[in-house]
């Protein structure tokens, strides 16, 4: 085990946090990480640093759980993988695809860690698709006295548990659900214009098993891009042809304008693995661009053209700013903490230029914009939604809270972030 200071107190992969807390510790035993959070005054797992918040900060301890050991462990019979929850995605798709079985979704990056992906609510695309957490059965958890508990579906409790900001714990490994392996295509269209695809928005986000649709709102005629995968199977040609009105892109393309293909995952409409082509982005490279922020908001799916209207109207305004929006679909669960909790949703996501006081700026307008629908933030993107109303959205947040006191009483698992959010 080392515990140390964090090297210039540590920073997020964008670059936009700099953690305070004074000691970081990544623990090589369950006993040890156990001590080290009955000891600690406050305590704060952190993942894959993927979170633009300081949602992983804290006064006293920051942990990591990159280095437990574990194996990845399959139960063919019950199809549920039990990973270990610091393990990324690309570690654990090629694990699992190496024995036969995969994964439902999968988010842009590939690089992100399990628990941090569940934690948040972090998503892929896919009308029958619900996000990462909707696919875990189980946790395995420290708790703040260091015992160490498991708490799996239909437990008093579950569906608080998964996408809870790590306030009732540190998550050490994840149970999910899995199935056989399957091979995917995927393909870009281009310039679909947007009359056609809000005519019959369910028919474009139902064309493929996951869709993106990126603009940079700053054409009022035409989408720029439409990401598409598709699952291979028996009677299925390779590859969908283009959407109405869309043309087929004719060579590879990043989401970000300008910006080199290469790390970006085949668009051919090649058959190859499913953990090759659900995410955007390749595991071998710098995912996406890093010098950016993202912000996200979730609305109900039967009132997203409305939304998307909204935003057509507003979008010219923070365009500048703007590196690029995707919008993508997500199914309901019933995961009290989860943007998609009760309801099926459309994603309205934002990579932002990495200009962090000009991007807060501009975030009130946007949710203004969209409060009407009841967005909800993504809990590990910026945004200045406030606690008041944040509450309001999520119908289960008083049971939450009582769960939390239950759990957590001491607040050990606590910070500043989650306080002003109002937990």
């Amino acid at each position: 085990m080392t515990s140390t200071a964090l090297p210039s107190a540590g920073r997020n992969w964008a670059g936009n946090v700099a953690f305070s807390a004074p000691r970081f510790a990544e623990p090589t035993s369950l006993v040890e990480l156990a001590e080290l959070i009955a000891g600690a005054a406050s305590v704060r797992a952190v993942g894959s640093r993927h979170s633009f918040t300081r949602l992983a900060d804290s006064d006293d301890l920051m942990v990591s759980v990159a280095a437990l050991p574990g194996a990845l462990e399959i139960d063919t019979d019950r199809r549920i993988a039990s990973v270990p929850a610091g393990w990324r995605y690309a570690e654990l798709a090629r694990a699992l695809d190496a024995r036969g079985w995969a994964l439902g979704a999968m988010a842009s990056l590939p690089h992100i860690s399990v628990a941090g992906a569940i934690a948040t609510g972090t998503h892929g695309s896919g009308d029958a698709v619900g996000s990462l957490a909707s696919a875990v059965v189980g946790l395995e958890l420290v708790c703040a006295d260091g015992r160490i508990d498991t708490v799996r579906r239909g437990a008093p409790g579950f569906a608080g548990s998964v996408v809870a900001l790590g306030m009732l714990g540190v998550v050490t490994r994840v149970e999910l659900t899995i199935e056989p392996s399957y091979a995917m295509t995927q393909v870009v269209d281009r310039a679909l214009p947007w009359r056609d695809a809000l005519a019959d928005l369910d028919a474009v986000m139902a064309s493929a098993e996951s869709v993106s649709l990126f603009t940079r709102w700053d054409d009022p005629h035409r989408i720029d891009q439409v990401w598409r995968t598709s699952r291979v199977t028996a009677g299925r040609a390779a590859a969908p042809e283009p959407l109405p009105g869309a043309v087929r892109a004719a060579e590879a393309l990043h989401p970000l304008s300008g910006l080199s293909a290469e790390s970006c995952t085949d668009q051919t409409g090649e058959p190859g693995p499913w953990f090759e082509r659900l995410p955007h982005f390749r595991a071998q490279f710098t995912p996406s661009h890093g010098d950016e922020l993202q912000s996200e908001y979730f609305v109900p799916r039967d009132r997203a053209v409305e939304a998307l209207e909204v935003m057509r109207e507003i979008g010219p305004s923070i365009a500048p700013l703007l590196l690029v929006s995707e919008i993508r679909s997500i199914r309901a669960d019933d995961l009290w903490l989860s943007g998609a909790f009760g309801t099926d949703v459309i994603g309205i996501h934002f990579t932002w230029m990495p200009d962090e006081p000009a991007v807060r700026a501009a975030l009130p307008g946007i949710e203004s914009a969209l409060a009407p629908f009841g967005a909800r933030p993504h809990w590990g993107k910026v945004f200045e939604v406030d606690a008041h109303a944040l509450a309001a959205r999520y119908p289960r947040w008083e049971a939450f809270a009582e769960l939390r006191q239950r759990v957590d009483p001491g607040g050990v698992f606590r910070n500043a972030q989650l306080a002003r959010w109002g937990f």
